[in-house]
């Protein structure tokens, strides 16, 4: 499976634009990045004379963006990462609170739930033990 490096770029009329920089040939646009990474396939395919391949093929984006607006991104997805990576760790110690709460104590899941900081939906699912 081939891997191919996509250049997105917005033009002056706000659309974005989609090269693979191997395959200079395989350009398309879109309203959207979603648009654009959809269409660049059928581009891709045409450049290379071979759908299944550009099908099959590993796009990797490069999202152009302003410095500033590049930074703001990087720093988002940085902290999501970090967030994720603590509500994976405190996991157990809200598995052990619901059980405490809702399976010694006898709370309703909808009051474990507040207690918690939680939906009660996901209190059910931890006393079912998913």
């Amino acid at each position: 499976m081939k891997r191919y490096t996509v250049r997105y770029e917005r033009d002056e009329t706000g659309w974005w634009v989609a090269q693979v920089k191997e395959a200079p040939a395989a350009i398309s646009q879109g309203r959207t990045i979603a648009e654009a990474r959809r269409r660049i396939r059928e581009a891709l395919g045409l450049a290379i004379d071979d759908d299944a391949a550009a099908q099959k093929a590993t796009l990797v984006d490069d999202v152009r963006l302003p410095a500033d607006a590049r930074h703001a991104v990087d720093h988002a997805r940085a902290a999501r990462r970090n967030l994720a990576m603590e509500t994976e760790r405190a996991q157990p110690s809200t598995t052990i609170a619901v059980q405490q709460l809702a399976k010694k104590l006898g709370l309703s899941v909808r009051d474990a739930g507040e207690l918690l900081g939680i939906s009660y939906q996901r209190v059910q699912q931890l006393t079912r033990g998913h």
